[in-house]
C-alpha cells in the first residue's frame, strides 16, 4: 500500500477542512512546496493534492502552487479539484503532474470521463466522495442520488483503474476511518482503491494495508503530529 500524504490548497496555502466544511478551515503552511519537501525527507514517494477552491468553483486557482509542489519535490503527484474539462486535464498533465482526479465531472459528464480515459488511461483517476452513503459533488457541497456501490460498478465498467474514496463524515476529524467500507470495496472491485478520510492512527494504516488496498491518504493526522510518516512507512 502506498502512503499519500496530502496537501489541500486554498489561496496557495496548505489547509485542512473539518467534515468538508469550508467554514471550518485550518491553515497549516503558507509554503506548500516546503511541506512536499518534508514529505520527501520522510521517505514518501507520492503526494495527493487537492485544490479546494477548484473543487468548489470548477476552476484552477492554485495551478501554480500545484506545479511548484511537483517541480520542487520531484515526487509522484496526483491532483483533484475543479478538473471538469479536457483543457484542464491537458494543462495539468502537460505541466508534468502524474495523475488527475475527476470528481464532479465523473458524475455530471460521462462523455468527458470516457474521453479522458481514452486519451490518458491510467493517468485518470476518479474521486468517490461519500456523504451519508451518497456521492457528493461540487466540493462536497451537494449530495447526488448515486450510492457508492452503484457508482463504483459504473466506474469499473467504464475502465477506471484508480478510485480515491473519501468518507466525508470522517475527513479531518481525527476520529478514525471507515475500515468496513474500504474492506468491502477492496473485496468487490479490481480497481486500485485509495482510502481517504480519518486515516489518523498507526493501527488504521496497518489494517488498511491488510485489506490489499492500493493506497491511503494521510492529511490532518500528519499536520497535527498524530502520525510520523517515517514510522507509518515502517508498518508497510
Amino acid at each position: 500500500m502506498i502512503l499519500f500524504p496530502a496537501i489541500d490548497l486554498y489561496d496557495g496555502q496548505a489547509v485542512s477542512l473539518l467534515y468538508g466544511d469550508y467554514n471550518k478551515m485550518t491553515v497549516y503552511s503558507t509554503d506548500p512546496a516546503s511541506v512536499a519537501l518534508d514529505f520527501k525527507a520522510d521517505g514518501m514517494t507520492h503526494i495527493h493534492i487537492g485544490d479546494l477552491q477548484g473543487a468548489r468553483d470548477g476552476s484552477t486557482p492554485n495551478f501554480e502552487a500545484v506545479c511548484e509542489i511537483k517541480e520542487k519535490s520531484g515526487l509522484f503527484c496526483e491532483i483533484g479539484g475543479g478538473i471538469r474539462n479536457m483543457e484542464t486535464v491537458d494543462r495539468y498533465l502537460s505541466a508534468g503532474i502524474d495523475r488527475v482526479i475527476l470528481g464532479t465531472s465523473a458524475i455530471a459528464d460521462e462523455e468527458f470521463l470516457k474521453k479522458a480515459l481514452d486519451r490518458y488511461g491510467e493517468k485518470i483517476a476518479v474521486g468517490a466522495d461519500i456523504k451519508n452513503g451518497k456521492i457528493a459533488i461540487k466540493g462536497w457541497l451537494v449530495s447526488s442520488d448515486t450510492d457508492i456501490y452503484g457508482f463504483c460498478n459504473k466506474m469499473q465498467a467504464l475502465g477506471v483503474s484508480t478510485l480515491i474514496c473519501t468518507d466525508i463524515g470522517c475527513d479531518g476529524a481525527l476520529k478514525g476511518t471507515n475500515r468496513p467500507l474500504y474492506k468491502e470495496l477492496s473485496k468487490r472491485y479490481g480497481m486500485n482503491i485509495t482510502a481517504s478520510g480519518g486515516v489518523s492512527t498507526y493501527d488504521a494504516i496497518a489494517e488498511l494495508n491488510g485489506f490489499d488496498l492500493y493506497g491511503a491518504i494521510i492529511g490532518r493526522a500528519y499536520y497535527e503530529k498524530k502520525i510520523d510518516l517515517k514510522k507509518a512507512k515502517e508498518l508497510l
